[in-house]
Protein backbone atom coordinates (compact mmCIF):
# COMPACT_ATOMS: atom_id res chain seq x y z
CA UNK A 1 0.00 0.00 0.00
CA UNK A 2 0.90 3.21 -1.03
CA UNK A 3 1.72 6.39 1.26
CA UNK A 4 -0.91 8.55 -0.47
CA UNK A 5 -3.18 5.39 0.01
CA UNK A 6 -2.36 4.77 3.73
CA UNK A 7 -2.94 8.97 4.35
CA UNK A 8 -6.58 8.63 2.84
CA UNK A 9 -6.85 5.58 5.03
CA UNK A 10 -6.46 7.46 7.76
CA UNK A 11 -8.24 10.29 6.77
CA UNK A 12 -11.37 8.56 6.37
CA UNK A 13 -11.10 7.44 9.85
CA UNK A 14 -11.08 10.64 11.09
CA UNK A 15 -14.06 11.60 8.62
CA UNK A 16 -15.83 8.69 10.36
CA UNK A 17 -14.85 9.68 13.79
CA UNK A 18 -16.31 13.41 12.92
CA UNK A 19 -19.51 11.59 11.49
CA UNK A 20 -20.13 9.98 14.69
CA UNK A 21 -19.14 12.26 17.42
CA UNK A 22 -21.93 14.75 15.56
CA UNK A 23 -24.34 11.95 16.29
CA UNK A 24 -23.28 11.61 19.73
CA UNK A 25 -24.34 15.12 20.37
CA UNK A 26 -27.25 15.09 19.12
CA UNK A 27 -28.67 13.94 23.00
CA UNK A 28 -27.05 15.04 26.45
CA UNK A 29 -26.51 11.54 27.29
CA UNK A 30 -23.67 10.80 24.36
CA UNK A 31 -22.37 14.48 23.80
CA UNK A 32 -19.41 14.20 26.16
CA UNK A 33 -18.58 10.96 24.47
CA UNK A 34 -19.22 12.35 21.10
CA UNK A 35 -17.24 14.83 21.86
CA UNK A 36 -14.05 12.89 22.84
CA UNK A 37 -14.52 10.70 19.31
CA UNK A 38 -14.58 14.05 17.62
CA UNK A 39 -11.21 15.43 18.78
CA UNK A 40 -10.12 12.23 18.60
CA UNK A 41 -10.78 12.54 14.77
CA UNK A 42 -9.18 15.64 14.74
CA UNK A 43 -6.43 14.56 16.86
CA UNK A 44 -5.72 11.53 13.43
CA UNK A 45 -6.30 14.25 11.25
CA UNK A 46 -3.66 16.74 12.69
CA UNK A 47 -1.61 14.05 13.11
CA UNK A 48 -1.78 12.16 9.45
CA UNK A 49 -1.26 15.78 7.95
CA UNK A 50 2.72 15.78 9.01
CA UNK A 51 2.82 13.01 7.09
CA UNK A 52 1.28 14.24 3.68
CA UNK A 53 4.48 14.45 0.92
CA UNK A 54 6.02 17.55 0.11
CA UNK A 55 5.09 19.87 3.33
CA UNK A 56 7.58 21.73 4.85
CA UNK A 57 8.93 24.28 7.85
CA UNK A 58 7.55 21.32 10.50
CA UNK A 59 9.08 23.73 13.35
CA UNK A 60 6.64 26.80 12.50
CA UNK A 61 4.04 24.64 11.83
CA UNK A 62 4.25 22.79 15.51
CA UNK A 63 5.07 25.81 17.27
CA UNK A 64 1.53 27.32 15.49
CA UNK A 65 0.28 24.25 17.18
CA UNK A 66 1.78 25.23 20.86
CA UNK A 67 0.50 28.93 20.39
CA UNK A 68 -2.67 27.59 19.57
CA UNK A 69 -3.08 25.06 23.03
CA UNK A 70 -1.28 27.72 25.09
CA UNK A 71 -4.47 30.22 24.59
CA UNK A 72 -7.15 27.90 23.40
CA UNK A 73 -6.38 25.42 26.70
CA UNK A 74 -6.77 27.77 29.59
CA UNK A 75 -9.43 29.49 27.86
CA UNK A 76 -11.91 26.63 27.71
CA UNK A 77 -11.09 25.49 31.06
CA UNK A 78 -10.92 28.79 33.00
CA UNK A 79 -14.05 30.31 31.50
CA UNK A 80 -17.40 30.78 33.03
CA UNK A 81 -20.71 28.79 31.95
CA UNK A 82 -21.79 32.06 31.74
CA UNK A 83 -19.00 33.12 29.20
CA UNK A 84 -19.61 30.09 26.79
CA UNK A 85 -21.43 31.73 24.16
CA UNK A 86 -18.72 34.35 24.03
CA UNK A 87 -16.05 31.94 23.99
CA UNK A 88 -18.41 29.99 21.23
CA UNK A 89 -18.54 32.95 19.47
CA UNK A 90 -14.56 34.15 19.27
CA UNK A 91 -13.63 30.17 18.66
CA UNK A 92 -16.29 30.79 15.97
CA UNK A 93 -14.71 33.85 13.99
CA UNK A 94 -11.45 32.31 14.82
CA UNK A 95 -12.36 29.43 12.68
CA UNK A 96 -14.53 31.39 9.51
CA UNK A 97 -10.62 33.92 9.35
CA UNK A 98 -8.19 31.26 9.08
CA UNK A 99 -10.50 29.60 6.24
CA UNK A 100 -10.44 33.30 4.85
CA UNK A 101 -6.73 33.18 5.05
CA UNK A 102 -6.39 29.81 3.59
CA UNK A 103 -7.69 31.00 0.84
CA UNK A 104 -6.08 33.92 0.37
CA UNK A 105 -2.51 32.53 0.86
CA UNK A 106 -3.44 29.68 -1.70
CA UNK A 107 -4.68 32.58 -4.04
CA UNK A 108 -1.53 34.99 -3.52
CA UNK A 109 0.96 32.04 -3.38
CA UNK A 110 -0.29 30.99 -7.62
CA UNK A 111 0.19 32.88 -10.56
CA UNK A 112 -3.54 33.69 -11.84
CA UNK A 113 -2.99 32.30 -15.19
CA UNK A 114 -1.96 29.20 -13.23
CA UNK A 115 -5.87 29.00 -11.72
CA UNK A 116 -8.86 27.68 -13.76
CA UNK A 117 -12.24 29.57 -13.19
CA UNK A 118 -13.33 27.30 -10.55
CA UNK A 119 -10.52 27.50 -8.33
CA UNK A 120 -10.81 30.92 -8.10
CA UNK A 121 -14.68 30.43 -7.15
CA UNK A 122 -13.25 28.19 -4.46
CA UNK A 123 -11.38 30.68 -3.41
CA UNK A 124 -13.87 33.91 -3.23
CA UNK A 125 -16.45 31.36 -1.71
CA UNK A 126 -13.99 30.65 1.10
CA UNK A 127 -12.70 34.65 1.41
CA UNK A 128 -16.36 35.61 1.64
CA UNK A 129 -17.98 33.07 3.83
CA UNK A 130 -14.88 33.52 6.25
CA UNK A 131 -14.32 37.27 6.37
CA UNK A 132 -18.42 37.14 6.88
CA UNK A 133 -18.14 34.80 9.77
CA UNK A 134 -15.16 36.12 11.69
CA UNK A 135 -16.41 39.99 11.50
CA UNK A 136 -20.03 38.71 12.53
CA UNK A 137 -18.58 36.77 15.68
CA UNK A 138 -16.67 39.54 16.92
CA UNK A 139 -19.46 41.92 16.52
CA UNK A 140 -21.73 38.70 18.45
CA UNK A 141 -18.38 38.31 20.95
CA UNK A 142 -18.88 42.19 21.89
CA UNK A 143 -22.37 42.32 21.99
CA UNK A 144 -22.32 39.39 24.30
CA UNK A 145 -19.31 40.48 26.52
CA UNK A 146 -21.32 43.61 27.23
CA UNK A 147 -18.35 45.80 24.85
CA UNK A 148 -20.67 47.32 22.90
CA UNK A 149 -24.68 47.49 23.10
CA UNK A 150 -26.64 44.15 23.24
CA UNK A 151 -29.27 46.39 21.50
CA UNK A 152 -30.16 45.94 18.23
CA UNK A 153 -28.34 48.80 16.06
CA UNK A 154 -30.15 50.37 12.78
CA UNK A 155 -30.06 53.47 11.00
CA UNK A 156 -32.19 54.93 7.83
CA UNK A 157 -31.30 53.10 4.92
CA UNK A 158 -29.13 50.21 6.52
CA UNK A 159 -31.15 46.89 4.16
CA UNK A 160 -30.11 49.25 0.84
CA UNK A 161 -26.74 49.63 2.23
CA UNK A 162 -26.13 46.16 3.19
CA UNK A 163 -28.29 45.51 -0.52
CA UNK A 164 -25.07 47.38 -1.79
CA UNK A 165 -22.58 45.75 -0.23
CA UNK A 166 -23.82 42.86 -1.36
CA UNK A 167 -24.39 43.87 -4.54
CA UNK A 168 -21.02 45.03 -5.12
CA UNK A 169 -19.39 41.35 -3.26
CA UNK A 170 -21.03 39.96 -6.25
CA UNK A 171 -20.26 42.12 -9.10
CA UNK A 172 -16.52 41.89 -7.81
CA UNK A 173 -16.57 38.22 -7.58
CA UNK A 174 -17.47 37.90 -11.12
CA UNK A 175 -14.78 40.26 -12.18
CA UNK A 176 -12.79 38.54 -10.16
CA UNK A 177 -13.50 35.16 -11.71
CA UNK A 178 -12.84 36.78 -15.06
CA UNK A 179 -9.41 38.31 -14.42
CA UNK A 180 -8.21 37.05 -11.14
CA UNK A 181 -6.10 40.04 -9.81
CA UNK A 182 -5.16 39.87 -6.22
CA UNK A 183 -6.64 43.74 -5.54
CA UNK A 184 -10.03 42.59 -7.11
CA UNK A 185 -9.86 39.82 -3.95
CA UNK A 186 -8.92 42.34 -1.59
CA UNK A 187 -11.45 44.35 -1.89
CA UNK A 188 -14.18 41.84 -2.01
CA UNK A 189 -12.74 40.59 1.68
CA UNK A 190 -12.87 43.99 2.64
CA UNK A 191 -16.57 44.26 1.62
CA UNK A 192 -17.10 40.77 3.16
CA UNK A 193 -15.95 41.81 6.80
CA UNK A 194 -18.05 45.37 6.19
CA UNK A 195 -20.84 42.77 5.29
CA UNK A 196 -20.42 40.59 8.08
CA UNK A 197 -20.56 43.44 10.50
CA UNK A 198 -22.85 45.33 9.50
CA UNK A 199 -25.16 41.51 9.65
CA UNK A 200 -24.70 41.39 12.70
CA UNK A 201 -25.51 44.66 14.36
CA UNK A 202 -29.33 44.83 14.02
CA UNK A 203 -29.65 41.45 15.76
CA UNK A 204 -30.19 41.72 19.64
CA UNK A 205 -30.08 40.00 22.89
CA UNK A 206 -33.31 37.71 22.41
CA UNK A 207 -31.66 36.63 18.57
CA UNK A 208 -28.37 35.60 19.79
CA UNK A 209 -29.17 31.99 20.17
CA UNK A 210 -29.83 31.74 16.28
CA UNK A 211 -27.06 33.86 14.89
CA UNK A 212 -24.41 31.75 17.24
CA UNK A 213 -25.98 28.80 15.26
CA UNK A 214 -26.08 30.82 11.73
CA UNK A 215 -22.32 31.93 12.09
CA UNK A 216 -21.28 28.93 13.07
CA UNK A 217 -22.58 26.93 9.51
CA UNK A 218 -20.67 29.82 7.81
CA UNK A 219 -17.61 28.46 9.48
CA UNK A 220 -18.39 24.84 8.76
CA UNK A 221 -18.92 26.16 4.28
CA UNK A 222 -15.79 28.16 4.82
CA UNK A 223 -13.87 25.39 5.86
CA UNK A 224 -15.02 23.03 3.32
CA UNK A 225 -14.25 25.83 0.67
CA UNK A 226 -10.68 25.62 2.01
CA UNK A 227 -10.74 21.68 1.85
CA UNK A 228 -11.79 22.14 -2.06
CA UNK A 229 -8.62 24.90 -2.22
CA UNK A 230 -6.40 22.75 -0.20
CA UNK A 231 -8.00 19.25 -2.33
CA UNK A 232 -7.97 17.95 1.11
CA UNK A 233 -11.34 15.44 1.81
CA UNK A 234 -10.99 15.46 5.79
CA UNK A 235 -11.93 19.43 5.55
CA UNK A 236 -14.45 18.91 3.09
CA UNK A 237 -15.88 16.29 5.17
CA UNK A 238 -15.88 18.14 8.83
CA UNK A 239 -16.51 21.77 7.31
CA UNK A 240 -19.85 20.25 5.54
CA UNK A 241 -20.80 18.73 8.64
CA UNK A 242 -20.76 21.31 10.68
CA UNK A 243 -21.83 23.97 7.96
CA UNK A 244 -25.07 21.22 7.87
CA UNK A 245 -25.32 20.68 11.19
CA UNK A 246 -25.82 24.41 11.89
CA UNK A 247 -27.90 24.81 9.05
CA UNK A 248 -30.14 22.50 10.63
CA UNK A 249 -29.83 23.47 13.70
CA UNK A 250 -30.53 27.55 12.88
CA UNK A 251 -33.97 26.08 11.47
CA UNK A 252 -34.73 24.25 14.85
CA UNK A 253 -34.02 27.25 16.97
CA UNK A 254 -35.59 29.63 14.47
CA UNK A 255 -38.86 27.25 14.73
CA UNK A 256 -38.64 27.02 18.32
CA UNK A 257 -38.81 30.73 18.13
CA UNK A 258 -42.05 30.43 15.96
CA UNK A 259 -40.28 32.98 13.85
CA UNK A 260 -38.49 32.80 10.05
CA UNK A 261 -35.08 33.19 9.58
CA UNK A 262 -35.57 36.09 7.72
CA UNK A 263 -37.58 37.71 10.22
CA UNK A 264 -34.83 36.92 13.16
CA UNK A 265 -32.35 38.47 10.93
CA UNK A 266 -33.68 41.05 9.48
CA UNK A 267 -37.03 42.64 12.08
CA UNK A 268 -34.22 44.04 14.51
CA UNK A 269 -36.27 42.24 17.41
CA UNK A 270 -34.54 41.49 20.64
CA UNK A 271 -33.71 44.34 21.83
CA UNK A 272 -32.17 44.18 25.52
CA UNK A 273 -33.81 46.00 28.01
CA UNK A 274 -31.49 48.52 29.94
CA UNK A 275 -34.62 49.25 32.76
CA UNK A 276 -34.64 48.10 36.56
CA UNK A 277 -38.14 47.67 37.12
CA UNK A 278 -41.27 47.24 35.56
CA UNK A 279 -42.71 48.88 32.41
CA UNK A 280 -45.75 51.74 33.45
CA UNK A 281 -48.11 49.01 32.30
CA UNK A 282 -46.85 46.96 35.13
CA UNK A 283 -46.30 49.48 37.73
CA UNK A 284 -49.58 49.86 38.83
CA UNK A 285 -50.02 45.98 39.16
CA UNK A 286 -48.96 44.31 42.47
CA UNK A 287 -47.36 40.68 43.02
CA UNK A 288 -47.25 38.15 45.54
CA UNK A 289 -44.14 37.71 47.09
CA UNK A 290 -42.84 34.90 50.17
CA UNK A 291 -40.01 33.91 52.23
CA UNK A 292 -37.73 31.16 51.34
CA UNK A 293 -39.43 29.24 54.57
CA UNK A 294 -42.99 29.47 53.46
CA UNK A 295 -41.41 28.55 49.66
CA UNK A 296 -39.42 25.84 51.16
CA UNK A 297 -43.28 24.06 52.72
CA UNK A 298 -45.13 24.35 49.35
CA UNK A 299 -42.32 22.53 47.39
CA UNK A 300 -41.27 19.90 50.49
CA UNK A 301 -45.18 18.49 50.63
CA UNK A 302 -45.63 18.65 46.74
CA UNK A 303 -45.39 15.56 44.67
CA UNK A 304 -43.93 16.67 41.60
CA UNK A 305 -41.74 19.75 40.94
CA UNK A 306 -40.36 21.11 37.57
CA UNK A 307 -37.56 23.67 37.65
CA UNK A 308 -37.86 25.23 34.80
CA UNK A 309 -33.52 27.12 34.15
CA UNK A 310 -33.61 30.22 32.01
CA UNK A 311 -30.44 32.58 31.83
CA UNK A 312 -30.60 34.12 35.44
CA UNK A 313 -29.26 30.41 36.37
CA UNK A 314 -26.15 30.83 34.38
CA UNK A 315 -25.69 34.46 35.54
CA UNK A 316 -25.94 33.04 38.91
CA UNK A 317 -23.98 29.78 38.50
CA UNK A 318 -26.79 28.45 40.56
CA UNK A 319 -26.52 24.54 38.68
CA UNK A 320 -25.77 23.04 41.42
CA UNK A 321 -27.40 24.28 43.89
CA UNK A 322 -30.00 23.59 41.63
CA UNK A 323 -29.24 19.78 41.92
CA UNK A 324 -28.69 19.86 45.42
CA UNK A 325 -32.25 21.16 46.02
CA UNK A 326 -33.96 18.98 43.25
CA UNK A 327 -31.40 15.53 45.78
CA UNK A 328 -33.26 17.17 48.93
CA UNK A 329 -36.60 16.64 46.98
CA UNK A 330 -36.12 13.63 45.77
CA UNK A 331 -34.90 12.34 49.49
CA UNK A 332 -38.57 13.34 50.00
CA UNK A 333 -40.14 11.24 47.76
CA UNK A 334 -40.78 14.30 45.53
CA UNK A 335 -40.78 13.76 41.59
CA UNK A 336 -38.26 16.31 39.85
CA UNK A 337 -37.84 16.96 36.23
CA UNK A 338 -36.24 20.20 34.48
CA UNK A 339 -38.19 21.86 31.58
CA UNK A 340 -35.26 22.85 29.05
CA UNK A 341 -36.54 25.34 26.30
CA UNK A 342 -34.63 25.16 22.96
CA UNK A 343 -33.84 28.98 23.23
CA UNK A 344 -33.23 29.11 26.93
CA UNK A 345 -29.77 30.98 27.22
CA UNK A 346 -27.88 32.72 24.70
CA UNK A 347 -26.68 29.79 22.67
CA UNK A 348 -28.23 26.31 21.60
CA UNK A 349 -28.25 23.80 24.03
CA UNK A 350 -26.90 26.23 27.62
CA UNK A 351 -29.27 24.90 29.85
CA UNK A 352 -28.44 21.22 29.03
CA UNK A 353 -24.66 21.86 29.23
CA UNK A 354 -25.33 24.15 32.52
CA UNK A 355 -26.98 21.41 33.87
CA UNK A 356 -25.21 18.45 32.59
CA UNK A 357 -21.75 20.30 34.42
CA UNK A 358 -23.32 20.06 37.51
CA UNK A 359 -24.28 16.14 36.98
CA UNK A 360 -28.19 16.53 36.95
CA UNK A 361 -29.38 12.86 35.56
CA UNK A 362 -30.08 12.88 31.66
CA UNK A 363 -33.17 11.58 32.79
CA UNK A 364 -34.24 14.16 34.09
CA UNK A 365 -33.47 17.30 31.30
CA UNK A 366 -37.30 17.09 28.99
CA UNK A 367 -36.97 19.43 25.94
CA UNK A 368 -40.00 21.43 25.35
CA UNK A 369 -42.74 19.26 23.69
CA UNK A 370 -41.64 16.43 26.20
CA UNK A 371 -42.19 18.49 29.32
CA UNK A 372 -45.32 20.59 28.42
CA UNK A 373 -47.83 17.74 29.13
CA UNK A 374 -46.35 17.26 32.44
CA UNK A 375 -46.99 20.89 33.59
CA UNK A 376 -50.67 19.78 34.34
CA UNK A 377 -50.02 17.27 37.02
CA UNK A 378 -47.00 19.67 38.55
CA UNK A 379 -47.56 20.88 42.35
CA UNK A 380 -45.24 23.50 41.28
CA UNK A 381 -43.05 25.03 38.85
CA UNK A 382 -40.05 26.42 39.79
CA UNK A 383 -38.92 28.77 37.06
CA UNK A 384 -35.13 29.84 38.00
CA UNK A 385 -34.06 32.94 35.64
CA UNK A 386 -36.41 32.18 33.07
CA UNK A 387 -38.66 35.12 31.34
CA UNK A 388 -39.68 34.95 27.41
CA UNK A 389 -39.67 31.60 27.60
CA UNK A 390 -42.57 31.00 29.74
CA UNK A 391 -44.55 34.14 28.82
CA UNK A 392 -48.25 33.54 28.26
CA UNK A 393 -47.91 36.41 25.80
CA UNK A 394 -46.11 34.09 23.24
CA UNK A 395 -50.08 32.41 23.18
CA UNK A 396 -52.32 35.55 24.23
CA UNK A 397 -51.32 38.36 22.76
CA UNK A 398 -51.55 38.41 18.69
CA UNK A 399 -49.79 41.70 19.17
CA UNK A 400 -47.16 40.87 21.29
CA UNK A 401 -43.10 40.90 19.78
CA UNK A 402 -42.87 36.68 21.10
CA UNK A 403 -46.64 35.40 19.71
CA UNK A 404 -46.32 32.89 18.10
CA UNK A 405 -43.22 31.69 19.82
CA UNK A 406 -43.99 28.00 21.35
CA UNK A 407 -43.43 28.68 25.50
CA UNK A 408 -43.33 26.38 28.16
CA UNK A 409 -46.19 25.79 29.22
CA UNK A 410 -45.90 26.95 33.37
CA UNK A 411 -49.22 28.70 33.71
CA UNK A 412 -50.98 25.15 33.58
CA UNK A 413 -48.59 24.42 36.99
CA UNK A 414 -50.80 24.48 40.05
CA UNK A 415 -48.63 26.91 41.58
CA UNK A 416 -45.68 28.66 40.20
CA UNK A 417 -42.89 30.36 42.02
CA UNK A 418 -40.43 32.52 40.01
CA UNK A 419 -36.89 32.95 41.76
CA UNK A 420 -35.63 36.56 39.83
CA UNK A 421 -33.73 39.53 41.31
CA UNK A 422 -36.09 42.16 40.17
CA UNK A 423 -39.46 42.87 38.03
CA UNK A 424 -37.15 43.11 35.07
CA UNK A 425 -38.39 42.57 31.56
CA UNK A 426 -36.72 39.72 29.85
CA UNK A 427 -34.73 40.29 26.71
CA UNK A 428 -38.00 41.04 24.23
CA UNK A 429 -38.32 43.89 26.43
CA UNK A 430 -41.86 43.31 27.58
CA UNK A 431 -43.78 42.41 31.14
CA UNK A 432 -44.70 38.57 31.64
CA UNK A 433 -48.21 38.71 32.69
CA UNK A 434 -47.69 35.53 34.77
CA UNK A 435 -45.58 37.23 37.24
CA UNK A 436 -49.16 39.02 38.27
CA UNK A 437 -50.89 35.27 37.80
CA UNK A 438 -52.76 34.94 40.89
CA UNK A 439 -51.17 31.23 41.67
CA UNK A 440 -47.75 32.80 41.00
CA UNK A 441 -45.36 33.37 44.05
CA UNK A 442 -41.92 36.09 43.89
CA UNK A 443 -38.69 35.21 45.51
CA UNK A 444 -36.52 38.22 45.03
CA UNK A 445 -32.63 37.32 45.07
CA UNK A 446 -29.47 35.85 43.58
CA UNK A 447 -30.72 33.05 42.02
CA UNK A 448 -28.01 30.66 43.81
CA UNK A 449 -28.82 32.66 47.30
CA UNK A 450 -32.51 31.85 47.13
CA UNK A 451 -31.93 28.32 46.23
CA UNK A 452 -29.41 28.16 48.90
CA UNK A 453 -32.38 29.54 51.19
CA UNK A 454 -34.64 26.71 50.15
CA UNK A 455 -32.45 24.21 50.63
CA UNK A 456 -31.62 24.99 54.04
CA UNK A 457 -35.16 25.53 54.96
CA UNK A 458 -35.88 22.50 53.85
CA UNK A 459 -33.85 20.89 55.83
CA UNK A 460 -35.11 22.19 58.93
CA UNK A 461 -38.58 20.93 58.24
Amino acid sequence: MSLDTGIRLVYLVAAICFIVALGGLSGPKTARAGNLIGAAGMTIAIGMTFATPGLSRFALMAGAMALGAVIGFPAARLVKMTAIPQMVAAFNGVGGGAAALIALTTFLKAAPTELAVYQVVEVLFGVIIGCVSFAGSAIAFAKLQELMTGRPITYPGQQVMNGIVGAGILGLTVAACVSPHAWLVAIVAGLALVFGIAFVLPIGGADVPVLISLLNSFTGLAVAASGFVLHSVVLVVAGTLVGASGTLLTRMMSAAMGRSLPNILFSAFGSVITATGISEAGADRSVRSASAEDIAVLLAYSRKVIIVPGYGLAVAQAQHTARELAELLESRGVEVIYAIHPVAGRMPGHMNVLLAEANVPYEQLKEMDDANPEFQTADVALVVGANDVVNPAAKNSPGSPIYGMPILAVDEAKNIVFLKRSMRPGFAGIDNELLFDPKTTMLFGDAKDSLAKLVAAIKHL
